[in-house]
């Protein structure tokens, strides 16, 4: 009861064909197969720059926070 035969699946690829057209799925699975690409260029870009050393004219500030201000 729980699967579904070869014959619901052909029912369904037949009614996605029919929705998409035959031009538009693989057009959808290209635009996934880029999205994929730069979400993997993003990720490896973004370790190569947590990779490198910080550069020694970089400043960093503190903010003084006091607690007796209260609005």
């Amino acid at each position: 009861m729980g699967s579904l035969s070869i014959w619901h699946w052909l029912i369904v690829l037949a009614i996605a064909l029919l929705l998409f057209g035959r031009g538009k799925i693989p057009e959808l699975m290209g635009d996934v197969a880029k999205g994929i690409k730069s979400f993997k260029k993003g990720m490896s870009e973004d370790e190569d720059t947590s990779a490198q050393p910080t550069s020694a004219t970089t400043t960093s500030r503190t903010v003084e926070h006091k607690a007796d201000e209260t609005k």
